[in-house]
């Protein structure tokens, strides 16, 4: 006997879009959404399977008994299997029973859930994503926390192992936990976005969450979805925006999962040359196929819509793009042009950006982890570009990484490794990244990546921390990189927080904390970080000191900084070339004692009328050892007046 009724939220409208690739929220339709049918409460349950023999719904309520509650096939060749349960209710666990066509049974999790258990079963769950929202205030404005002229500094985040239960350091913190200790800590460090590392459901912890399994579902380990809207909710109540890590790429091959799901491959692409990835032994999504395209895209709407997210950080782009990635010759097959770009995940990224930047506007942002040189990633689609709001600007990263790895006496040898990023900084929106990648699989923490003793590390991570606050572009940086974790990241433990015992590390962190208000106070800092009009070199050939010497650029033209950046173990009175008319005073010293450096002042001792560096006025100034020194160019009375008198002949 069937105990399933027929029952449907699939207009003829909904089918025809969803086959045409061009349904994006299907998250309204597909899945388990409790409804009433003449007065009797229950569960209505839906899923693509075209190529089942049959599909049953197996949970709780049933004893996992696949031949008692069957679904009922549309009658519109869409592949849907759909049906009404009576009396069901929110919590109830269940799966669908798959029969392919080969006459083997499936047991496969819900594509669409919201909720999964944390077990071996990873049944999915009945459940909702309602939730009381307190943020329209934040809704209403966040346009202008977002838009590419805000200062946009990241922090990066596990949820995992962030933070651990101080009485019980195995147990992971709720959502709800977690935002009472997060959301004052980042008001305090000054940061404007948090970027949360996968929250969808994933089965294995080593994965950190980029092997999904749940897509619509907020991972359980830390709580309820509301629980995880809590967060979000609170964060937003404080004026920070939330990022949350996205993966359109790949899929592991979990046997509740995905891969295979009706004995078909359905969601991944059939050919092994692109549709499996060597390195991480997971499945790629077809992109040429429809019904997966209003999957993946109406999962981002998903997040952005019910889960207020503010940006999604899009992960793998770079596999994504290259048919040939992570390849070897003979082992992919070129597009029809004969190249080696993957058409179809492009075509995928252009509309999945075309859809969320229409249907949220400037209120969200999209940012490409892409790590290659891909053409107008951040362009817009109508001018051929990929459309996305911001790259990592992993360039800049590995090149000022290897540069702080050397010893101060080799730094000479490669000076323009800090110049580089100068000759590129315009083509993309680039958000510059101090990520989790960097500081796993034996790469060694941040500090540890520093030359020298314990004085020189932390003097070459304060240095490197003030080239990156006052480099153009958005920032990102990967939790306890601010006060200098001292172990490689485990995703098995919390952060060692008690380091902040030591002045050194506390010194660090009030230095990241200092740099990130000054770089959010000062329009000089982020006005024009996406522009040309932002940045002017003043030094940049000096390597037998290892000195660069920048200024960024506001609007105004009064409103500019200077950055001197001395990256060697010696104090040095250095001569600066300066425009004229222009005064300075220094605003911070990263080897001020505050932040645990040696105290040595960078005074300017001296102004002078001279020519230096292609200016005609100069000022001297001490530089300490391994330091990063911001001046400000302080407001002239009298040369603004002269500016308005000439401006009214």
């Amino acid at each position: 006997m069937n105990f399933v009724k027929t029952y449907t939220l699939f207009t003829d409208h909904d089918v025809y879009l969803f086959k045409e690739g061009k349904h994006y929220r299907l998250y309204e339709k597909f899945g388990a959404h409790s409804v009433e049918k003449d007065g009797i409460k229950g569960v209505y349950f839906s899923v693509w399977a075209p190529n089942a023999k049959k599909v049953s719904v197996i949970g709780n309520f049933n004893n996992w008994n696949h031949r008692e509650h069957i679904l009922f096939p549309r009658w519109d060749q869409s592949g849907i299997w759909e049906g009404f349960i009576p009396a069901l209710s929110l919590g109830t666990l269940y799966k669908y029973a798959i029969e392919t066509a080969q006459g083997k049974i499936l047991e496969k999790s819900d594509p669409y859930a919201l909720s999964w258990e944390q077990n071996l079963q990873a049944g999915s769950m009945v459940s909702t994503n309602w939730y009381e929202w307190e943020d329209q205030e934040w809704l209403e404005k966040r346009w202008q926390k977002n838009s590419l002229d805000a200062p946009i500094s990241v922090y990066e985040l596990h949820l995992g192992s962030w933070m651990r239960n101080e009485n019980n350091p195995e147990k992971f913190l709720n959502y709800r936990d977690i935002a009472s200790k997060l959301v004052p800590y980042i008001i305090e460090m000054g940061f404007t976005h948090v970027e949360f590392m996968p929250v969808m459901e994933y089965p294995y912890d080593p994965s950190w969450g980029y092997q999904i399994t749940g897509f619509f579902a907020a991972t359980s380990r830390f709580g309820s979805p509301q629980d995880l809207m809590f967060l979000i909710n609170e964060l937003h109540k404080n004026e920070v925006g939330v990022i949350l890590d996205w993966v359109p790429s790949h899929f592991p091959g979990d046997a509740n999962g995905l891969h295979r799901f009706d004995g078909s491959y359905l969601y991944e692409h059939e050919d092994p040359r692109k549709g499996f990835h060597p390195d991480w032994k997971s499945y790629i999504f077809n992109y040429g196929r429809n019904e997966v395209k209003s999957f993946l895209i109406s999962n981002a709407v998903f997040w952005l819509d019910r889960y207020h997210a503010d940006g999604l950080r899009v992960d793998a782009v770079t596999s994504m793009l290259h048919l040939d990635y992570s390849r070897n010759e003979g082992e992919w097959e070129p597009n029809i042009y004969g190249e080696n770009v993957n058409l179809e995940a492009k075509a995928f990224l252009q509309e999945f950006n075309t859809v969320v930047y229409k249907e949220f506007g400037n209120n969200i942002m999209t940012i490409a982890e892409e790590s290659s040189d891909f053409p107008k990633l951040t362009k817009p689609v109508h001018e051929g570009g990929v459309g996305f709001g911001m790259k990592w600007m992993m360039g800049w990263m590995h090149d000022t990484l290897f540069y702080f790895k050397e010893d101060s006496a080799n730094r000479k040898e490669h000076h323009h490794k800090l110049t580089f990023s100068s000759m590129y900084m315009y083509n993309e929106n680039y958000m510059i990244p101090l990520s989790h990648d960097e500081v796993v699989h034996g790469k060694a923490s941040l500090i540890y990546k520093m030359k020298g003793d314990e004085w020189q590390k932390f003097a070459n991570l304060r240095a490197l921390y003030v080239y990156m606050f006052t480099h153009p572009g958005a920032k990102l940086l990967f939790m306890g990189d601010e006060f200098g974790q001292t172990n490689e990241w485990n995703f098995k433990q919390s952060l060692d927080w008690h380091l902040l015992e030591y002045p050194v590390h506390k010194g660090l962190q009030t230095l990241v904390k200092d740099l990130n208000h000054l770089y959010k106070n000062e329009t000089a800092l982020f006005e024009n970080q996406f522009n040309q009009n932002g940045f002017e070199w003043v030094e940049a050939n000096d390597q037998e000191n290892s000195v660069y010497i920048y200024l960024r650029k506001g609007k105004r033209r009064d409103d500019v900084f200077m950055v001197i950046l001395n990256l060697t173990p010696n104090v040095l009175d250095y001569k600066v070339g300066v425009n004229l008319g222009t005064h300075w005073e220094v605003v911070l010293n990263s080897d001020d004692e505050k932040y645990s450096g040696s105290g040595v002042e960078a005074n300017i001792f001296r102004e002078d009328h001279d020519e230096w560096m292609n200016r005609p006025r100069s000022i001297s100034l001490n530089l300490p050892a391994l330091s990063g020194i911001v001046l400000r160019q302080r407001k002239d009375k009298k040369y603004k007046l002269n500016r308005i008198k000439q401006h009214k002949k």
